[in-house]
């Protein structure tokens, strides 16, 4: 057991939408991402996912709404609804997701993550 130091952790990779594993609890993954431009649309039939804004300002499109999130700011989407991040600017996030989670949902594209690294 030892203190996970975020701001070290980002320093460690520097490539858009390849989220890094950096804890595991209770069934639940902890992710760091950078994230730079439009990502899919996609939806997580089965898990709802957590987004935690450490740097920068992420937009997420719905199909019936958009919403702007700040840094120091948390948003949970509900499993099976569809959506679309967009970072105008490099964005750092935390997701907190469960372990089985799939990284574009039911699509797959040139973006799509299967195995998530250790850092």
């Amino acid at each position: 057991m030892k203190p996970i130091n975020i701001s070290e952790k980002f320093k460690l990779f520097s490539k858009h939408w390849t989220p890094k594993k950096i804890g595991e609890l209770n069934g639940q993954q902890l992710l760091l991402a950078k994230i730079k431009g439009e990502f899919i649309w996609h939806a997580h039939e089965n898990e709802d996912e957590l987004f935690f804004i450490i740097k920068g300002s992420l937009i997420i499109e719905f199909r019936d709404k958009t919403v702007e999130l700040n840094e120091g700011e948390i948003f949970i989407i509900p499993k099976g609804v569809e959506h679309k991040p967009i970072a105008k600017e490099e964005v750092h996030v935390l997701l907190f997701e469960p372990l089985a989670i799939k990284h574009t949902g039911n699509v797959v594209s040139n973006l799509t993550v299967e195995t998530f690294e250790n850092i």
